[in-house]
């Protein structure tokens, strides 16, 4: 068989495979109605017409569908009778470092729940799904919808728990950096975007408070809901902190740095006061006139620098006794 041909084989079994397994990855059935009752359905990165054929089996209303497929959308509740539709943002770990937006720092991630199903959204790949379904559904620790719904929120809501202790460290650093060394670094930037993120966790944890507060009537589990509860105030009192320690540790930056650009207009100021006027004395007997009687005398020269010694010693004392110096 001739080596083009062979090559060529290879190359289509490899896109069939490649086309097949993300084909089996777009949707996948974690927990099935046969099984449990109930049935957890996982998408990822759906299109419109799949989306809409699965709207039409399970009774979804359409513009929650539409939102589902928007991938800036802010996290939201909506309770339309038939189920409840909800979006999280969980926090990207393999953001830039320098990224600073909520689309750029956290993926988002679309939920259908009723008692009869959970249907989870999102178009980029994300462990957090697989590690729910390992951790409590393998375990056989969910036995319906209301016990998988806390635990998916959790686990969205745990994604900002490194960002926050990273977050805190980094502030750290930056106020060692501020208060330890002899020169005032740049670090307008780092600061800049270390707020940038603290304030951009901070907004998407403050729009997730609706689906918290939403919940609670739903008749899920109390303690489940008072963990989710406790989790959601430990991240925001976190992130407040950083905040405003972000806002405290940049006006004192630039407090520090006008207070050494004043030191420097300081000195400069001194040594102007001391040459002004040996520079006035200077330029008066530079000026060759023909007449100038001090300019014939015997001790004209040292007279002058006499002169200029002693006004140099009086603004030195004059400055001391002001404590300028």
């Amino acid at each position: 068989m001739p080596k083009v041909v062979v090559a060529e084989a290879i190359i289509s079994f490899v896109l069939y495979c490649t086309w097949f397994d993300s084909a089996y990855l777009m949707k996948r059935t974690l927990v099935s109605l046969e099984s449990s009752g109930w049935q957890w359905i996982d998408f990822e990165n759906p299109s419109a017409e799949e989306l809409q054929e699965v709207a039409e089996q399970f009774g979804l209303h359409r513009s929650s569908v539409v939102d589902a497929l928007q991938p800036e959308h802010l996290p939201k509740y909506e309770d339309f009778g038939l189920a409840v539709f909800m979006i999280v943002r969980v926090f990207d770990s393999e953001a830039h470092r320098e990224a600073d937006t909520i689309q750029e720092l956290t993926n988002k991630i679309a939920l259908f729940y009723s008692k009869e199903f959970l249907i989870t959204i999102h178009r980029l790949p994300t462990g957090l799904i697989d590690g729910v379904k390992e951790k409590y559904v393998g375990a056989a620790q969910v036995q319906t919808t209301a016990d998988l719904l806390p635990k998916l929120l959790k686990a969205a809501l745990r994604t900002y728990v490194a960002p926050a202790h990273s977050l805190a460290e980094e502030l750290d650093y930056y106020e060692a950096k501020t208060f330890l060394n002899q020169q005032m670094p740049p670090l307008t930037r780092g600061l800049y975007h270390l707020k940038r993120k603290a304030t951009v966790c901070r907004r998407v944890l403050r729009l997730s408070e609706v689906i918290l507060s939403s919940m609670q009537l739903k008749g899920l589990q109390p303690t489940e809901m008072q963990d989710l509860k406790d989790l959601y105030v430990h991240l925001m009192t976190q992130f407040d902190e950083i905040n405003d320690g972000t806002n405290h540790l940049i006006n004192t930056y630039i407090s520090l740095s006008s207070q050494r650009t004043n030191e420097v207009m300081r000195v400069l100021t001194i040594f102007s006061a001391f040459f002004l006027p040996l520079t006035f004395i200077v330029g008066i007997y530079g000026m060759n006139f023909e007449f100038m009687p001090e300019l014939e005398k015997r001790y004209g020269y040292p007279a002058v620098l006499a002169l200029m010694g002693l006004v140099t010693l009086v603004i030195y004392q004059w400055f001391r006794r002001k404590g300028w110096l």
